[in-house]
């Protein structure tokens, strides 16, 4: 089932595609018995070579005619299809049966336990429409693509495009779809089921007297009606093509706008243009914070951008695909905060997003943002920090370098000159370069194409006054791909703070250039400042280190920062800190007790305290974690009860709470009293969602009785409690429940994909190691889950059910049975599927890291 780039580029010089006609039989979907529909497609292409293939997944190929003549399907091997006798011009019809998925890829079929009712959506992205129809299945073969489904005519039946015609029979209707505009595959969509459907229109009239008018749709499951936000949805559906219209000035290029919102989707959203998906997780069934609106606000136009970065210009193979999700995250953010309500979401980008680039960039299987991808599989595991939010983060420091203006209008230069077609990294930086005026290869080199993490410390001399005689900051930078030094240009700001009446104020902010391996900044002499923070107001990429009288400053006042922006910034570094065992976990948590209750953003509070719990169960050493549960089970229930009623910070340190309380028994009353009501505070919203974080908590700590967990399934039997009581069932802590979760996960190929994170997730909710047994088990098992399982479902049990462990007292991290065990099999395996290597070795290096933390040097807080 692997492609690999040298034979679809080899295809690619053989074959033009000019359309496709798809029809879709739906008609018995709704029979959980039937397990395939019907598909048919209809190829036009001219060749320049006498053979090629068909690339399908299917559970048997019908029939096959090429030019009116009948082929024999038996070469098919479900994957590929041989096609020969091809003539300069040439129709293929394909006709198969196809596999109703319960894993996310393909054509995915869920039943909705509320009502009975069924639902389909597709997901193709990378190469997954080849489980709906047969094609040619590689981003550069674009095409127009025509769908004809047929489905129960009472259903909402949607693609891409607006309706053409529809015809009924008995109870059945079969839609026909305008033509697409020329695209890939990979972002082809229909969906179909008894969806609920909000409408509302877009429209514009511009300067120069033109006018666009674009039909919005929203749709859910029927059950899910009640707690949808369409017009907030819609509102910022039009505040995005306001802002897109503007300034990238290319119309709105795919007709309608539709977004739908499905249950079980294995991400968050997904482009495909003029039906763009998302997942249920986006609709709040209770109370919903400022943050959770502003994420699915960021991730609504994220995927609108992909409408021109993505879509309407696509990467020509995989080693691109930051060409359009390095742009679409930078767009996703950049847009929340200058076109909505949403003005601090750059915050939430350096607090919440590029923590995940740093972990990325800093693991053996780090690449460049511009990432060589050889084949499928590699291109499946290359959707990770450093294509998203390391490559958003560079081209946030190249709008810095040459300047918004020249950006945009690089931009418009590109979708002019390349719309509808492919492109690769010359044809962007060449548009950019006109527009800026500046030579972009150098920059390309070192920001694009190499590999690591930039770290920036500054070096700051005082006088006796108190006042910096000299600040100097230092970057070191290697290639860990190469072992060769790298010396980026940072366009960034340093911030100076002191103390001025009990807060840190900014007194000094610094613009400047950084490069090579010490910069001195002559600017800031004279200036007393008893916090250096560099990489202020975030324009650049690169960790950034406090020194020691910062460290101290931020202990004692952090949460006084006037911008949450650079709260942020410093919580982050302390976090970069904490993972390096450059900080002791230790020092972070008293940090955190002595600031995080005092932190104005509620969301960046959050944030502070998942890093705290994921200090105190990987970084903090054994015999001190108990302590450091019960520490922060007390901060969080002393944060709830100082909380104002019906506010987010309430909200968000009650779920903290219930966090927390899963691996310390100190919390099981307050989590009790959360659930009866005895102690949850006035304004404080125990919805349906809080029950189940805390009936999660209590099964982990063995203090929730099976009775009590199916009275809670009977009070919320929906798509949400199901999965919920699944990961409360996996989380209790005895030796019998965690082995039906083994079981169960590794052994029951009917599991859907939310059932099989919940129980690898509910598996690993307890504090302690692993039992030894399973450890054998995991490593005797990963290369059968990789064969037998799709390469979602593989990857979740590969990920989720690798064995951590814990550093023993005078151990040495390389010693551990663990990581001598990891070491074994990827020695014993050189041959194993790349993208299954990859992921051990990630898994690997994480727990390497952890037991270097846990073995850290003294404290460096006094």
């Amino acid at each position: 089932m692997n492609l690999t780039h040298a034979e679809c580029r080899q295809r690619a010089t053989t074959v033009a595609v000019e359309g496709y006609r798809i029809e879709i039989d739906l008609a018995q979907a709704a029979d959980a018995d039937v397990k395939t529909f019907r598909s048919t497609s209809t190829i036009t292409f001219t060749a320049t070579t006498a053979s090629t293939w068909i690339d399908l997944i299917a559970d048997r190929v019908v029939s096959v005619t090429l030019n009116g003549q009948a082929l024999d399907p038996a070469s098919y091997d479900g994957a590929r299809l041989p096609v020969s006798g091809l003539a300069e011009r040439n129709e293929l019809v394909v006709e198969a049966d196809c596999v109703f998925s319960r894993d996310g890829q393909g054509l995915h079929r869920f039943t909705d336990p509320v009502d009975g009712k069924t639902y389909l959506y597709t997901h193709f992205e990378p190469t997954d429409a080849r489980r709906l129809y047969a094609n040619f299945e590689q981003p550069d073969l674009k095409a127009a693509f025509t769908f004809v489904i047929t489905a129960p005519q009472d259903w909402q039946i949607v693609s891409g495009q607006a309706e053409e015609s529809r015809t009924s029979t008995g109870d059945l209707a079969t839609v026909t779809f305008e033509p697409t505009p020329r695209q890939s595959t990979y972002i082809t969509a229909i969906a179909a089921g008894p969806y609920h459907r909000a409408t509302d229109t877009w429209s514009i009239a511009r300067a120069d007297g033109s006018t666009q008018e674009v039909a919005l749709g929203a749709l859910c499951r029927q059950s899910m009606a009640e707690y949808f936000e369409a017009e907030s949805i819609f509102e910022v559906t039009k505040q995005g093509l306001d802002f897109f219209d503007r300034e990238f000035g290319y119309p709105y290029p795919w007709g309608k706008y539709d977004s739908i919102f499905v249950p079980e989707y294995n991400l968050g959203a997904m482009e495909n243009p003029g039906l763009v998906t998302f997942t249920e997780n986006y609709i709040h069934r209770g109370a919903a914070t400022r943050a959770q609106k502003e994420s699915r606000a960021e991730v609504i136009l994220h995927e609108m951008s992909h409408m021109w970065f993505g879509d309407l210009v696509t990467p020509r193979w995989w080693d691109g695909l930051w060409l359009k999700e390095s742009f679409a995250d930078l767009m996703g953010y950049h847009v929340c905060e200058a076109a909505t309500e949403f003005k601090d979401a750059w915050t939430t980008f350096a607090s919440g997003r590029k923590p995940w680039a740093y972990r990325q960039d800093q693991l053996p299987t780090t690449h460049p943002i511009v990432a060589t991808i050889d084949d499928l599989e590699a291109a499946r595991q290359n959707f990770d920090g450093i294509t998203y939010a390391k490559g958003a983060s560079a081209l946030k420091q190249l709008m810095a370098y040459v300047g918004r203006d020249a950006f945009f209008a690089g931009a418009r230069e590109y979708f002019v000159q390349h719309a509808f077609d492919s492109t690769e990294l010359d044809d962007l930086l060449g548009c950019l370069e006109r527009s800026s005026g500046r030579d972009l290869k150098t920059w390309s080199r070192v920001w694009l194409e190499t590999a690591g993490t930039s770290e920036l410390t500054p070096v700051v001399d005082v006088d006796s006054e108190g006042r910096i005689s000299r600040l100097t900051v230092q970057q070191v930078a290697t290639d860990p791909l190469t072992g060769e030094a790298v010396s980026r240009p940072h366009r960034l700001v340093i911030g100076l703070y002191d103390v001025v009446d009990g807060s840190l104020r900014r007194t000094k902010a610094i613009e400047t250039d950084i490069s090579g391996d010490a910069t001195e900044i002559p600017e800031a002499v004279g200036v007393s400042a008893t916090l250096v923070l560099i990489n202020d107001d975030d324009l650049s990429y690169a960790k950034v280190r406090l020194d020691a009288t910062s460290l101290k400053t931020a202990h004692e006042h952090l949460a006084t920062i006037e911008s949450p922006l650079s709260r942020a910034l410093v919580w982050t570094s302390l976090w970069n800190a904490t993972r390096d065992a450059v900080l002791p976990a230790a020092d972070f948590l008293d940090i955190v007790t002595a600031q995080a209750s005092r932190e104005p953003d509620s969301a960046l509070m959050g944030t502070v305290l998942t890093n705290a719990k994921s200090a105190i169960e990987s970084y903090l050493p054994v015999a001190q974690r108990d302590a450091a549960r019960t520490r922060l089970v007390e901060t969080c229930a002393a944060g709830l009860a100082a909380a104002a009623p019906e506010s987010d910070a309430q909200l968000i340190w009650a779920r903290h709470l219930t966090y927390a309380a899963s691996t310390s028994s100190d919390g099981v009353d307050a989590v009790r009293g959360l659930l009866d009501g005895s102690a949850a505070p006035d304004g404080l919203s125990v919805d349906a969602d809080l029950r189940w974080n805390a009936w999660a908590s209590l099964a982990a700590q063995d203090a929730a009785t099976a009775q009590e967990l199916s009275g809670a399934l009977a009070a919320d039997d929906t798509m949400t409690g199901r999965t919920a009581y699944v990961l409360a069932l996996a989380s209790r802590p005895t030796a019998d429940a965690k082995a039906a979760a083994w079981d169960k996960a590794t052994t029951d190929d009917t599991v859907t994909n939310d059932h099989l994170r919940s129980l690898v997730q509910g598996f690993n909710h307890a504090s302690g190691d692993p039992a030894p047994e399973y450890v054998e088990r995991y490593f005797a098992s990963i290369g059968d889950w990789w064969g037998s399982r799709t390469m979602v479902m593989a990857s979740i049990l590969a990920r989720g059910l690798f064995p951590g462990g814990s550093l023993s007292e005078g151990q040495d991290p390389a010693e551990h049975p663990v990581v001598r065990q990891a070491q074994g099999w990827l020695e014993q395996h050189p041959d194993a599927p790349k993208a299954l290597r990859r992921i051990v070795i990630e898994l690997l290096d994480d727990l390497q890291r952890n037991l270097r933390a846990q073995a850290t040097a003294p404290s460096l807080v006094e």
